[in-house]
């Protein structure tokens, strides 16, 4: 007898939920169909599910997320990096307390190695015929965030090797949930055949018909919910053995239109908005943004970063600036609105002469107009680059309005998003503090708070 096995996955939300009722209506009727049809479903989620940018994950620090999870019977799901290092320690190890479905991540542990009590290394799956299905899942080494946060991430093939062994000796078929990216599912394909399906994510790949590389297919499924995942294991029970696997994808835009899905999306909304209605700080005058020139906006947040790292400078985009900072009281939900991305402050140890240089390179003029996507950026346009506390006159460099001697160190406070060396690849290789887990929008209601007037 040969069994069909389906299993329905997702990827990389990232909280955009424009498609979600009908992701919910398709991975919900289709498990009812099986089971009427007496095949086994599962559905996966392959990690970053949650963005702290959209209001209603905001306001709910991702428990809302799971709640769409255990509302659409998701079956297992394992972590992103938006999971992972865009949360403290205590809401991660939070988040998942009212999950009705696994979580595994093959390669997170505590700083003392225990496993956390969220989590499961690998997990089994059993079908109505008895097949057992191993379950293991690795997401991507962010080691140095990770450290910060108070978790040790592992190396994931390492973890992985250990984990097939185990596996193998329970199971009759493997399948890895990866947050590792495409090259690295291509590389694991090659060294562990004894994985039969990797569903891979974090690079935001699309397999149409999934890609057969080694003994293992592969299945990605986009990002934004764009698309969903099917992918089928034919399997002959009596010879315990795979004869057929196979992998599509079902495009959200091309499925029925849901009832009152724009009222479900202004539900959302409104979860979050009611969430963070409570006053931040007392502002006594409007700071208008400007994404092409300094501004009021710009000196004060300036003066937040270098205070809250305790730094001579700062460097930081004027693009930054989603709206403007109101005049009173500011709630939790204006400064989300103007500062909505997930990135993290940091400090960078260089010397006069090269700061001197990134000050002269962020003088490109071609940068303010440059429309950004990623790097935790969740802007429109680059905007001007604001050097705060510094700039050139001539040949010399002054900080706080004093000459600094080439050769001087100097701590500068920046953005994450600019030291991963896209722009800056001076400052991938420069010793530096990432502050974790305060976003700018977080160091931004501090300073706030302690030079408030009422």
């Amino acid at each position: 007898m040969i069994e069909t096995i389906h299993f329905y996955h997702t990827n990389y939300l990232h909280s955009h939920f424009q498609h979600w009722p009908r992701i919910h209506e398709l991975v919900t009727t289709r498990k009812k169909w099986h089971v009427e049809e007496g095949e086994s479903s599962f559905t996966l989620d392959i990690g970053d599910h949650i963005d702290r940018s959209h209001i209603f994950t905001e306001g709910t620090l991702g428990k809302g997320n799971i709640d769409l999870l255990n509302k659409a019977k998701y079956d297992v799901v394992t972590i992103g990096n938006n999971e992972g290092i865009t949360l403290s320690h205590k809401e991660l190890a939070e988040l998942y307390l009212q999950a009705q479905f696994e979580v595994v991540v093959g390669n997170l542990i505590e700083p003392n190695e225990d496993i956390p009590s969220w989590l499961l290394p690998t997990t089994i799956l059993t079908t109505i015929h008895g097949t057992r299905i191993g379950v293991t899942a690795l997401t991507a080494e962010f080691t140095l965030f990770y450290k910060q946060l108070g978790w040790q991430v592992t190396p994931a093939f390492k973890a992985l090797e250990k984990q097939i062994v185990d596996l193998k000796k329970q199971t009759d078929i493997i399948i890895c949930m990866s947050h590792l990216g495409i090259h690295l599912d291509e590389d694991m394909a090659e060294q562990f055949p004894d994985i039969d399906i990797i569903f891979g994510a974090h690079t935001h790949h699309i397999l149409h018909e999934g890609k057969e590389v080694n003994n293992s297919l592969l299945a990605a499924a986009g990002k934004y919910g764009h698309y969903v995942g099917h992918a089928t294991i034919e399997f002959d029970l009596h010879d315990k053995k795979i004869v057929k696997k196979q992998a599509l994808l079902y495009d959200t835009n091309e499925l029925k239109e849901c009832p009152q899905e724009e009222e479900f999306l202004n539900g959302l909304v409104t979860i979050g908005t009611d969430q963070l209605k409570k006053t931040a700080f007392h502002q006594p005058q409007l700071l208008p943004k400007e994404w092409f020139n300094d501004s009021a906006l710009s000196t004060f947040f300036g003066e937040a970063l270098t205070t809250f790292c305790q730094a001579d400078c700062a460097l930081f985009n004027a693009g930054l600036f989603l709206s403007d900072l109101p005049a009173g009281s500011v709630t939790h939900f204006d400064v989300h609105k103007m500062l909505p991305h997930p990135i993290n402050p940091c400090v960078i140890e260089l010397t006069g002469q090269e700061l001197t240089d990134i000050y002269l390179l962020s003088l490109n003029e071609s940068w303010p107009n440059l429309e950004l996507k990623g790097l935790g950026f969740r802007g429109a346009v680059m905007g001007k680059m604001i050097t705060h506390q510094f700039t050139v006159v001539g040949k010399s460099l002054f900080v706080q309005n004093k000459i600094i001697d080439p050769k001087q160190t100097v701590r500068l406070a920046t953005l994450d998003m600019f030291t991963f060396g896209y722009f800056y690849p001076t400052f991938k290789d420069l010793p530096k503090t990432y502050y974790m887990p305060e976003f700018v929008r977080d160091v931004l209601i501090e300073y706030g708070q302690k030079h408030q007037l009422f």
